[in-house]
């Protein structure tokens, strides 16, 4: 039987990474759409055997360039996001534009399947830009497609996130930490193996019309968070409550003076809101998809001893 061609935008970050070598072991063959081939061919050509990979360049993201890559393809996979805005790479450019484009262009080449990923809570977020452009792109994609398959991942955590990698690095330099909004913001962390496993059965399944709310099997709130990777890190810290008002005047000079800000004020908006499923939709917790989770402090313990001062010779052994 012909494999299924799947076209996977994205793939350089933490999800894609991990999912291209989970596709390709299954025998799809994926097709890869990155902007920079010479940075980042060299992250993407280790994750897969050769012949089941294949890396195009394109330099903008224009009718004609992705037109031409859509054809004879059965799935397509949109993973690109971003946290902050930078110049012309603003929210509704990557969150409500570009997925509407990519649906357009699969309904026009007949594609089996659009997988697209969103984020959970967004619906209760309305006052921040990244929440609102996500839900904009959520129902672009429905007014233009049936069989697409929408994914509401709530904290994806991983050594090659952008979270727990950033708070474990300032845990270890800063005695004292703020906690915002008292750290009661509730997540549901979800370990990126399990959520390349929820997209693989997604394929495998073939569901369509689908939103699905993706979390872990805890509820851990911020503060709890911090706490847990103190106790990986097997140190202590002063964890403080910080006042909303100079918690927007620090966002407002990490913006100013950072290239990738700490925190900004849209960030600062989006912790206010429990990254907790809706109700509104299914989970995959009720979809049964049947593979054993990943927990959290057993998860992080496989890479925190990397900001210890033993660093790989203070790991303890992980059953």
């Amino acid at each position: 039987m012909k494999p299924k061609e799947i076209l996977v935008f994205g793939a350089t970050g933490q999800i894609g990474r991990h999912l291209l070598r989970k596709l390709t072991k299954k025998n799809f063959k994926v097709t890869v759409v990155t902007r920079n081939i010479h940075r980042k061919a060299y992250i993407l050509k280790s994750q897969a055997n050769a012949g089941w990979l294949n890396i195009i360049e394109l330099n903008s993201f224009n009718y004609e360039n992705l037109s031409r890559i859509f054809k004879n393809k059965d799935i397509c996979i949109n993973l690109i996001g971003i946290l902050n805005q930078k110049n012309k790479t603003s929210f509704d450019n990557i969150h409500t534009l570009l997925p509407k484009k990519l649906a357009e262009l699969s309904k026009e080449n007949n594609l089996k399947q659009f997988i697209h990923l969103s984020a959970l809570g967004i619906e209760d977020a309305l006052n921040s830009k990244y929440a609102s452009s996500k839900l904009n792109g959520e129902n672009e994609i429905k007014k233009i497609l049936n069989n697409f398959v929408i994914l509401r991942p709530s904290l994806v955590y991983s050594v090659d996130d952008k979270f727990t990698t950033m708070l474990l690095n300032m845990l270890n330099l800063m005695p004292i930490f703020p906690l915002y909004y008292e750290g009661k913001t509730i997540f549901h962390p979800l370990h990126v193996s399990d959520m390349c496993e929820i997209i693989e059965k997604v394929i495998i399944n073939e569901y369509k019309a689908e939103t699905i709310e993706c979390v872990g099997p805890e509820k851990i709130s911020f503060k709890e968070i911090l706490q847990r990777l103190l106790k990986s890190l097997e140190t202590k810290r002063l964890l403080i409550p910080l006042p909303l008002f100079i918690a927007k005047i620090f966002a407002n000079f990490f913006e100013i003076t950072m290239k990738n800000p700490l925190l900004t004020k849209d960030q600062l908006i989006l912790l206010n809101y429990n990254n907790s499923p809706s109700g509104k939709f299914k989970t995959n917790l009720d979809l049964k998809l049947n593979f054993d989770p990943k927990y959290f402090d057993k998860e992080i313990l496989k890479y925190s001893y990397m900001w210890k001062p033993g660093g790989e010779f203070s790991k303890k052994e992980i059953n």
